[in-house]
């Protein structure tokens, strides 16, 4: 899960811009995935889950500032602000509102992927000193190198498995309300999906538990959400 390139959201409603940024990126060892709207931007940032986003302030349904405002809500993922607007109160509300960096346009190629490294790089280590490898009975989750293992035999996650998995050993031994979950791992819009829960909860166990029908580590408290145990029976 470590070896994959980093993701980049580009959310630009220019669209000569946003292809330049697109093209530059990739050539430059990102994934990329473009949204032009504020709302396609959410959505993006919810089902495709990027590493770092590149913000366009001045966006035709809406301010970069709400967009910042609303991802904050449920992720610290690095965003960097690209815009025309150069007044310094600007910059700082953009700053004081969630943003990592802010370059104002025009703008340098070679300026913006440093900015992006240095917040990749920002992020790694803020994940590095507040998330230590978690153990409960046979369970290890490597939060730093995003690696799972039962009685050290790798587990394989999609992410959306892992995003729920790391949601629980960050509450571990706490109930974790349907809600909560459904807010950290889908999104702010989420709340009401119940559905994905147990779709995703079931998988999880699946893989996790060595009989999923009666968990050791991922427990059901009815009506109210999971928990995951940071005492197991023993088996």
């Amino acid at each position: 899960m470590d070896s994959d390139p980093p993701k980049l959201l580009l959310i630009e409603d220019d669209r000569s811009i946003r292809r330049f940024l697109a093209i530059s990126m990739e050539s430059n060892g990102f994934r990329i995935t473009e949204a032009d709207t504020a709302e396609s931007g959410l959505r993006a940032a919810v089902s495709e889950p990027p590493d770092a986003i590149v913000l366009d302030l001045g966006l035709p349904d809406g301010d970069g500032l709400d967009v910042i405002r609303k991802i904050r809500e449920w992720s610290a993922v690095p965003i960097i602000v690209l815009s025309a607007r150069e007044r310094e109160h600007e910059k700082v509300l953009a700053l004081d509102t969630g943003a990592d960096d802010y370059l104002t346009k025009p703008f340098g190629v070679g300026e913006l992927l440093a900015r992006i490294r240095v917040a990749l790089r920002h992020q790694a280590s803020r994940n590095r000193k507040e998330s230590p490898v978690f153990r409960t009975g046979d369970l290890a989750v490597d939060l730093g190198r995003r690696i799972v293992t039962i009685r050290d035999d790798v587990v394989h996650l999609t992410p959306t498995e892992y995003r729920l998995l790391t949601a629980l050993v960050q509450q571990a031994g706490k109930v974790v309300t349907h809600r909560s979950l459904l807010k950290t791992v889908w999104g702010p819009d989420a709340v009401h999906e119940n559905q994905y829960l147990r779709v995703y909860m079931g998988t999880l166990r699946s893989k996790i538990e060595e009989d999923p029908a009666r968990p050791r580590y991922l427990m059901t408290e009815a009506g109210i959400g999971y928990r995951l145990t940071d005492s197991p029976p023993e088996s």
